[in-house]
């Protein structure tokens, strides 16, 4: 069945491109997107198809049409543990909370159960696309994929590797490490899902030595699969990884291969120029967490450092540094990120000295900028936005329908431009009354479609 959703439609089409339609269409066949735009009548007499064949769907005033949520970094396991331990340092909080939860998911009957969980939440907030980190436990990871591809949520899974630096509890040797690695990419493939693929996952380099990072980058090339970690999040981190590695974050990664074109890395907080040269370089990405970087102590990222670089970047709610599953609240603390960077950047919160010197050029995020880091921003990261991101010819059909009277009518009607920006600012999951992936309803039964 064809199927034509009419009404107000938003998406991105680069960083500072943003289209809506007041009157708008998207047509939806087989999963696919194959015909968009304004003149609903004049693509029907184009293309030829007849009207009596296909299911057309109308949107009220107060509802829109958005591409689906791209969550580019979240541990799923540490959704058992979320809201908790905020007020410490990173080193501090992966010891104290996040190893030992973490080591639980060797009972499988507990990961089901919370990675359940996480994989709903997730889709209610509109998470149409996650990268998941998991644990290094290799059953219970598998758990996780087979959990996604039940809920027909697109994901990228990873398990976790890292065999020093962690607790005696919750560390494996490199050959087990490896092994798991193999086995795991050999298992996802024989899930024949292509939502739910294989990314390998070093969990940062301050856990892995020079020996496993280099056997994953191996993996990453020989299997041709993404690769997902940390970078950059934390000073202290960043000291113990130069002692070690003696050379930046970003090349202890390069030597081992790691840095590619399907690569994302999380935080980039403090990122050197020559790091960021050399991601620019590779292709790899950087996925965005303001919700923890402040949460953990770690910093603020300047996001429109990194795009004017050359770099992409995408947005992660980082759960449970970051203290919600919902990509729309990871939206907002980027908007306030930026804006807290004006600040210091005009109003001479910096003070004196060449390491502080103000940039009076500085420009905030807007926030279409911003839900394009949320949709085909983090598509783009995660080298998936041939597939999905926006509403292109040919790509499918992840969306999610959005109704801005849910919590209360506005008085008024309404442009489309304040449509989304009372979205942003007010909204939350109960006003995401639909979620398509891959032309599917995941959420909301009575939209469903082809």
């Amino acid at each position: 069945m064809l199927t034509v959703y009419r009404g107000t439609i938003v998406h991105t089409k680069s960083f500072n491109e943003f289209e809506s339609l007041k009157q708008g269409f998207v047509a939806v066949e087989n999963g696919k997107i194959i015909g968009v735009g304004d003149d609903y009548e004049d693509w029907l007499s184009t293309t030829k198809i007849d009207r009596t064949t296909l299911s057309e769907v109308l949107l009220t005033e107060f509802q829109f049409l958005s591409p689906g949520f791209c969550d580019g970094h979240i541990h799923a396991p540490q959704y058992a543990q979320i809201g908790l331990g905020l007020s410490v340092p990173l080193l501090d909080w992966l010891n104290k909370y996040t190893f030992p939860t973490e080591a639980k998911y060797v009972d499988q009957e507990f990961a089901l159960g919370i990675y359940k969980s996480v994989v709903e939440a997730t889709l209610r907030c509109g998470t149409t696309l996650a990268s998941y980190f998991a644990t290094n436990n290799l059953e219970s990871t598998l758990i996780l994929a087979r959990e996604a591809a039940r809920q027909g949520q697109r994901a990228l899974i990873g398990k976790v590797c890292s065999n020093c630096n962690s607790p005696d509890f919750y560390v494996e040797t490199t050959d087990e490490s490896v092994k798991g690695t193999q086995s795991f990419v050999k298992a996802i493939r024989e899930l024949n899902n292509p939502l739910v693929l294989p990314t390998i996952t070093p969990r940062f380099a301050l856990s892995c030595s020079k020996e496993l990072l280099r056997e994953l980058g191996n993996i990453a090339k020989s299997n041709d699969v993404h690769v997902q970690s940390h970078i950059s999040e934390n000073l202290q981190e960043i000291k113990v990884v130069k002692d070690i590695f003696k050379t930046s974050y970003a090349g202890a990664y390069d030597e081992a291969g790691l840095l590619t074109k399907k690569t994302v890395m999380a935080h980039g907080v403090h990122l050197e120029d020559d790091e960021i040269a050399l991601l620019r370089e590779r292709g790899t990405s950087i996925i965005h967490c303001p919700a923890s970087n402040t949460n953990l102590n770690s910093g603020l990222c300047d996001v429109q450092r990194l795009i004017n670089a050359g770099i992409s970047v995408g947005l992660g709610t980082d759960v449970s540094g970051g203290n919600s599953v919902s990509i729309l609240h990871a939206l907002n603390r980027a908007l306030d990120v930026s804006k807290h960077l004006d600040f210091f950047n005009k109003q001479d919160i910096f003070g004196t000295g060449p390491a502080k010197t103000p940039n009076r050029d500085y420009q905030q995020l807007s926030y279409k900028q911003a839900f394009y880091l949320a949709t085909l921003g983090g598509a783009k990261a995660l080298s998936l936005d041939h597939i999905t991101g926006n509403f292109a010819v040919g790509k499918e059909f992840d969306a999610l329908l959005v109704d801005v009277s849910i919590l209360e009518k506005p008085h008024r009607t309404l442009t489309v431009d304040e449509l989304v920006e009372k979205f942003i600012f007010t909204g939350d999951d109960r006003n995401i009354t639909a979620v398509f992936v891959a032309g599917k309803c995941v959420k909301g039964s009575k939209w469903e479609t082809n």
